[in-house]
């Protein structure tokens, strides 16, 4: 067993850490899984697997309303293409 999953064992297991980090510290998601990757020596790119499709839209609108991914407009998206 790795060390990633030693840690965590499933995705539910990891939502639910993730989920209290962010109530807890008050921190966003990104910082959240980042704060849980370094408390636990493990290396970012190891936990993708353990991120369930809620916290990776979370993760995406959180990069979206930092600019960091381009903002989708849904209704413009679905009328104009």
């Amino acid at each position: 067993m790795s060390t990633v999953e030693s840690h965590f064992l499933s995705k539910s297991k990891f939502t639910k850490l993730i989920e209290s980090t962010v109530t807890e510290l008050r921190i966003s998601y990104m910082d959240a899984v980042l704060h849980l990757c370094e408390k636990n020596d493990i290396d970012p790119q190891d936990v993708s697997k353990f991120i369930s499709p809620i916290i990776k839209n979370k993760l995406e609108a959180e990069a979206m309303n930092l600019n960091f991914l381009p903002k989708i407009n849904s209704i413009d998206s679905a009328f104009f293409e």
